[in-house]
């Protein structure tokens, strides 16, 4: 601790050991800026690490999504990510594959689909199964869910 950090030491101010640690984490996880007192070369290292780990789970969760941007899935994830505080790897994962949207290659799409066939998810809350039947668009087909159980449906190839 430097001089000014403790609310005892003369020009303290009144910071608790938790309010550092919150700064710490918002810099890790959602592009806040370096408290000061820490070395940002190592925090900027530990960040850069936490986004890799953090691509790597959310490519598990979302294989399509992960395979589509080939060799380039942790840089395009950690742009995307930077500034976004983590939601776990099944949202983060369904956020960015909402956003890319059109843009998605056509298994990704799919992966999206069915997703969105077995779940309600809003954005903000966390996903839930879907009580009723839902029909999603694939890729050269049609997804459908009843009762928990997707199906899908391809168009003839011609």
């Amino acid at each position: 601790m430097r001089a000014g950090d403790h609310a005892g030491q003369p020009g303290g101010a009144a910071r608790s050991l938790a309010d550092r640690q919150a700064e710490l984490v918002g810099t890790l996880t959602s592009g806040a800026p370096v408290p000061e007192g820490f070395d940002a070369r190592l925090v900027e290292t530990a960040r850069v690490a936490l986004l890799r780990k953090r691509a790597g789970e959310v490519a598990k969760a979302w294989p399509a999504l992960a395979a589509s941007h080939g060799r380039e899935w942790n840089a395009a994830f950690a742009r995307w990510a930077a500034t976004r505080p983590t939601q776990g790897s099944l949202r983060d994962g369904w956020d960015l594959a909402r956003e890319v949207g059109a843009g998605l290659r056509s298994d990704a799409a799919e992966e999206l689909a069915a997703r969105e066939a077995l779940q309600v998810y809003d954005g903000e809350h966390a996903p839930r199964p879907r009580r009723l039947p839902a029909v999603r668009r694939g890729d050269g087909g049609v997804l459908i869910q009843v009762a928990g159980r997707l199906r899908t449906l391809r168009w003839p190839s011609g």
